[in-house]
């Protein structure tokens, strides 16, 4: 890459896609952006993004982010009918996927962008739109050390900081397993919550006290205002975390790894969106726990902080 800036393309701009890509155009980067549903990617173009029709129209940028939701979708946008690698005599330098797919979805990717050219890295992120509005996203990246090395400066544009944990796919690995622990987290949070509130205890107060505390995190920070008030506009859906925990369930046993606490865990995950909560936030977790253990759930109508403040 020469030492202006590269020129981006972005495939998928649902609601972490775009945010990210405005991140980008920002930053002054050049951005032309493809989304399955072009409506939803339209608005990128007053911040000054290129919209585009096809996938194989970005075939001659130099940087290709791609953020899509299953392993089909990466086929269809890589190797499928326009997909970004189906150009004649041009591909692009560098493909980042921040996609959550399995291991063996990104290794087969990987040799198709390899056969054409095209260097690939893995970069799956940690977070969700208001993480990035706050600059609190943080991404794990793995493939060629060298190929990171000159990216670097683009992903540290998207968030607080990106980890370099090693070649192949290990960084799928990495955001899986982090996937599965915030699930855990939630479910446990939702219980301690709900014993707290049994007990005659406020959920504001109680979760004050825990954010206060040394257990307290930026993710019980973040999830206190939907515990407290019961607002589930949606960050991260149930059915989502399913799919995460059958990956990460699926790696353990391949690595025959016991992870008897996750497994629980995917059950009431399971149980939840059977109760039916599929399209809210898997905050739900706590609805869920509250109906299991005969206790309503009220919004306490309080005001309180997420902890995330834009920068």
């Amino acid at each position: 890459m020469s030492t202006s800036k590269p020129t981006i393309g972005w495939i998928g701009t649902g609601r972490m896609g775009f945010a990210l890509a405005t991140r980008l155009l920002d930053a002054g980067y050049d951005v032309s952006a493809f989304n399955r549903t072009r409506a939803k990617a339209e608005p990128l173009a007053d911040k000054g993004a290129t919209i585009v029709d096809r996938p194989v129209d970005l075939a001659d940028r130099d940087v290709v982010f791609i953020m899509v939701s299953a392993p089909k979708d990466l086929e269809d946008v890589t190797v499928g009918v326009d997909g970004l690698l189906t150009a004649d005599g041009v591909a692009p330098r560098i493909v980042l996927d921040s996609s959550t797919v399995s291991s063996e979805a990104s290794e087969k990717i990987r040799a198709l962008a390899n056969e054409r050219g095209t260097e690939f890295l893995a970069t799956p992120v940690s977070g969700n739109p208001k993480v990035i509005g706050a600059g609190k996203l943080t991404l794990a990246a793995s493939g060629p050390r060298e190929v990171f090395d000159e990216v670097e400066p683009i992903l540290n544009e998207l968030g607080k900081g990106v980890t370099y944990v090693g070649d192949g796919e290990v960084a799928r690995l990495v955001k899986i397993c982090h996937n599965v622990f915030l699930g855990v987290v939630a479910q446990s949070l939702a219980e301690i919550t709900v014993l707290a509130e049994r007990g005659g205890v406020s959920r504001a107060a109680f979760l004050a006290f825990l954010n206060d505390s040394v257990m307290g995190s930026v993710f019980t920070q973040y999830k206190t205002p939907a515990l407290v008030n019961l607002d589930f506009t949606p960050t991260f859906t149930m059915p989502l975390l399913r799919k995460d925990f059958d990956l990460g369930l699926d790696a353990a046993h391949k690595l025959e790894v016991p992870m008897p606490i996750a497994a629980a865990t995917a059950q009431i995950v399971s149980s939840a969106i059977g109760a039916g909560f599929r399209t809210e936030d898997f905050a739900t977790l706590i609805l869920e726990q509250a109906r299991r253990a005969g206790v309503t759930l009220e919004p306490e109508n309080v005001k309180v902080s997420d902890g995330l403040e834009p920068r």
